[in-house]
């Protein structure tokens, strides 16, 4: 993993060929860069150490932001022995031997830091077997994982480790990292600053990445400072972080959704493209933009809903890419669109009620009575045919008999709906007067 600090990189005792990455690797936590917050003196990590006690912890955050460095450097500065594993090569019998390893060096006094990379790998029972050693102190686990450890990890595993948020590197920290690498190697990178600029975006804050592509545009033999243009002729950007079924998809998802509702369409196309490059399935976006429409401009814009299910039948018709234009044209009418969550509260807070109030008839005036026996009985006995009625309408009551008349749909007074009040209030009125008042 990339190592985040501003030093010059240590002699490679063995003479081998390594990574630049590697080469650059860290030697004390004040060096690092990008993870100030959590190393700060009050910072999570910062008063561990200042207390002298460092607990189990899970390192979340996105690949190349130093967490196996961050790992490997907690170990040497509280003493304890550093032991690597990644859950993807490991099984149940290594674990077994690493803690029987760590529990008789305990005996001679020393602590056991266990990193175990891509923890979220590790199936329950798995990750239940390191519960007792972590309890009774044979070893320190430090997990690393790039998914929400909430949704990945056991709650007893996570009751029992601090989780540590690492941030995502910025245009900033990987400008530091470049200037590292170029103070390691001797000489500065052939590129002009907009084509630098490019090169710092292409890594897109992953700092290992980063250093990988300083290592190739260093090893070309060019005759003057390239151009961007030429830089990207060279290298292909690295693609997006995305993972289609994790955190990526839903924290992606809900931004496009919250950019239509916050009624900013050129934030909600900024989304839809991240999730299109990002290699998204344009049909799962097309049935949550159909979503936005029934549950976010609902009646305000009766068009909203027709609209979307014409984009997602484009989509379906011309595929991509021409069939994306469609569903990008969705999310547009839906941003600009009047707003208005009236049905969906509405709907909500009578699905409550229909659970409180269990298996209550309707009224006998509006049971069907087919048969003889049903009129003795009294079904349909008054009802009132609202088309014989003045002005087409009964006012009658549909509620169960002895429920109390509910309010449930409550339209703002905005778009379509604004005229939907009106015809409400006056239904409330006609009703009111008919009724006796």
């Amino acid at each position: 993993m990339a190592d985040l600090f501003d030093r010059d990189a240590p002699p490679d005792p063995a003479g081998a060929p390594r990574p630049l990455a590697d080469r650059l690797r860290p030697a004390r936590l004040a060096e690092v860069i990008g993870q100030e917050r959590v190393l700060a003196e009050d910072g999570p990590l910062g008063a561990m150490l200042r207390a002298g006690s460092l607990s189990s912890l899970i390192l979340w955050g996105p690949p190349g932001v130093g967490k196996t460095t961050l790992a490997r450097l907690l170990a040497a500065e509280t003493r304890l022995a550093f032991v690597q594993v990644s859950a993807i090569f490991t099984g149940v019998p290594d674990l077994r031997k690493i803690f029987e390893t760590a529990r008789l060096r305990r005996r001679e006094g020393m602590g056991t830091l266990l990193f175990v990379d891509e923890i979220h790998r590790f199936n329950k029972a798995q990750q239940d077997g390191f519960l007792p050693y972590m309890e009774d102190g044979t070893i320190v686990l430090v997990g690393a994982t790039t998914e929400n450890p909430s949704f990945e990890l056991n709650a007893a595993l996570l009751s029992r480790a601090q989780v540590i948020v690492l941030e995502r590197l910025t245009p900033a920290h990987l400008e530091r990292l470049a200037r590292r690498a170029e103070k390691a190697l001797g000489r500065a990178l052939p590129l002009l600053p907009e084509a630098r600029e490019a090169l710092v975006a292409m890594a897109d804050g992953d700092g290992r990445a980063l250093l990988n592509l300083v290592e190739q545009v260093m090893a070309w033999a060019v005759a003057g400072p390239l151009a961007a243009a030429e830089l990207a002729r060279r290298l292909n950007r690295r693609a997006a972080v995305y993972d289609k079924a994790g955190e990526a998809h839903y924290n992606l998802i809900s931004a496009l959704h919250k950019a239509v509702r916050g009624s900013d369409p050129d934030a909600a196309l900024y989304w839809l493209a991240r999730m299109l490059e990002g290699g998204e399935d344009p049909r799962v976006l097309a049935r949550r933009i159909t979503r936005m429409a029934a549950e976010d401009v609902g009646l305000a814009d009766p068009q909203a809903l027709a609209l979307c299910l014409a984009a997602w039948e484009s989509y379906e018709r011309l595929g991509s890419p021409e069939g994306e234009l469609a569903l990008a044209g969705a999310v547009v009418w839906l941003a600009l669109a009047p707003k208005s969550n009236a049905v969906y509260s509405a709907f909500a807070a009578a699905r409550a009620r229909a659970r409180e109030t269990g298996s209550l008839a309707p009224p006998a005036h509006i049971l069907n009575a087919p048969t003889r026996l049903m009129k003795a009985l009294g079904y349909g006995a008054g009802y009132v045919y609202d088309h014989d009625a003045e002005d087409g309408f009964s006012g009658q009551d549909y509620f169960p008999e002895g429920m109390a008349r509910p309010v449930f749909y409550l339209p703002p007074d905005r778009g379509m709906e604004r005229e939907l009040k009106k015809r409400l209030d006056w239904f409330a009125r006609q009703r009111a007067r008919r009724q006796g008042g």
